[in-house]
């Protein structure tokens, strides 16, 4: 498999802006080859939907800027639609278990939430704040626009809370590396 290949699908697949020498490390690779893929690969996606994006040293994925207009309708599509079974199955996570990194999430959920999760932020529903715990890592819980939603003047008010706040979730309850 090459280098390019592998970076394509680590940005892909990661989300959030990544260094050079962090890729050069998951890659076992040089910093200098990386930067020369990374390179290659923001030319070959230059005319396409999605660019490769760098700001202070950092890459990731992008949408191409030309197509921002139509992004925008749909964004603005979606979040004047319901929620989703699939972002009222993650609020519902945050809201009773959080605040909870995205991989708690994820392995409550079984399946990647990177998506979700973003739609919720957008949409206010959630905030991302700092792991102290793990700085590389963000938590995600409610916000007061959750709050304001679904009619509530707290956390407390939803249905059965402190019954599942103390349920137990082994991965959960479990302390971090």
């Amino acid at each position: 498999m090459s280098l390019k290949n592998v970076i394509e699908s680590i940005l892909f697949v990661h989300g959030d802006p990544l260094s050079a020498e962090k890729l050069a490390k998951i890659c076992h690779a040089q910093k200098e080859d990386i930067r020369t893929t990374l390179e290659e690969l923001r030319k070959e996606f230059a005319d396409r939907g999605l660019v490769i994006l760098e700001k202070d040293g950092a890459w990731q994925f992008g949408t191409n800027p030309e197509n921002s207009k139509m992004l925008e309708d749909l964004a603005k599509g979606e979040f004047s639609e319901e929620l989703t079974k699939a972002a009222l199955e993650t609020i519902t996570i945050v809201a009773y278990k959080g605040p909870l990194t995205r991989a708690q999430i994820e392995f409550v959920r079984g399946v990647n939430s990177s998506f979700i999760l973003r739609n919720l932020l957008l949409r206010g529903l959630v905030e991302r704040i700092d792991n102290p715990q793990d700085a590389r890592s963000y938590l995600y819980r409610i916000s007061f626009d959750f709050l304001k939603h679904f009619g509530l003047t707290k956390v407390e008010d939803l249905p059965n809370y402190e019954e599942f706040k103390k349920e137990k979730i082994d991965i959960l309850d479990r302390p971090s590396a």
